[in-house]
């Protein structure tokens, strides 16, 4: 599944103010979706490195007409990127399908709330918060760390009452790790599928596209396509991106041309 994503924020790291006007981002939510997009990721707070934190009323500002406009316009699935209970709530009474929250549920009320809204969810790892994940980030094994972590949330998501079947999970590339934490949980995203979980994986334009390539963000969208589609290839079921027709291209070619 092709995830679109669609930042409503004046200082995301990639598309910051682009589609913060609100007839800019339903344009750009339906040009996702001609493109061939599964479902539409909104956020309304970015979760950059150093990013700081907005107003619950900001963010239920910036996010919930738009949930409506996009459920109602193109039918497309949406879920919502946060961390607050109380937007939590008001994305899935606004027709949100799914909560997407990069602090794993782990915020006051947050665990409470998804689980009685009764939609799926996506946990994710981060070291730190956004505003100080990427100082230094430090593991004695990476792999085995995140692993843990997100069966373990996955585990408290399960016993407060989300069924298995609604629980997704995303090792967090480029929160809180660095190139080289990066690169060896790529190499072991056989690892994640292994789980039975479905695997996110949001790896669009990153920096570590960045330092593999030399390439500046505008620039990364045959890196972000490649890397989709080695994920793909290890069994990841949902890919989180920014340019949708390039993804869904690659996707095609891979279903159409894998040599057996």
């Amino acid at each position: 599944m092709v995830m679109g994503i669609l930042n409503v924020t004046p200082d995301s790291f990639s598309d910051g103010g682009l589609w913060f006007n609100r007839d800019s981002a339903l344009r750009h939510a339906k040009e996702m979706v001609d493109a061939g997009a599964d479902l539409i990721d909104v956020g309304g707070e970015s979760t950059r490195p150093g990013a700081a934190e907005v107003s619950m009323q900001e963010e239920l500002d910036r996010v919930i007409p738009l949930v409506e406009s996009i459920g109602a316009e193109t039918g497309i699935p949406v879920s919502v990127d946060t961390s607050k209970p109380e937007v939590m709530s008001a994305a899935v009474a606004a027709g949100a399908a799914m909560i997407n929250d990069v602090y794993a549920f782990r915020r006051e009320g947050a665990l409470d709330t998804v689980a009685a809204l009764d939609v799926p969810v996506c946990i994710m790892h981060m070291q730190g918060t956004p505003r100080d994940m990427q100082r230094e980030p430090r593991y004695l094994d990476v792999t085995r760390e995140v692993l843990d972590f997100l069966v373990e949330r996955a585990s408290i998501c399960r016993q407060a009452g989300i069924p298995a079947e609604r629980i997704v999970i995303d090792p967090g590339f480029g929160f809180g790790k660095s190139l080289q934490h990066n690169m060896e949980l790529f190499h072991h995203l056989k690892t994640f599928v292994a789980t039975g979980y479905p695997v996110l994986v949001g790896i669009s334009r990153k920096s570590m596209l960045g330092q593999i390539t030399g390439r500046a963000v505008e620039q990364r969208i045959a890196a972000s396509s490649s890397a989709a589609l080695l994920a793909a290839q290890a069994g990841a079921m949902i890919l989180r991106v920014h340019d949708v027709a390039e993804t869904v291209d690659a996707l095609k070619i891979l279903d159409a041309l894998t040599v057996d």
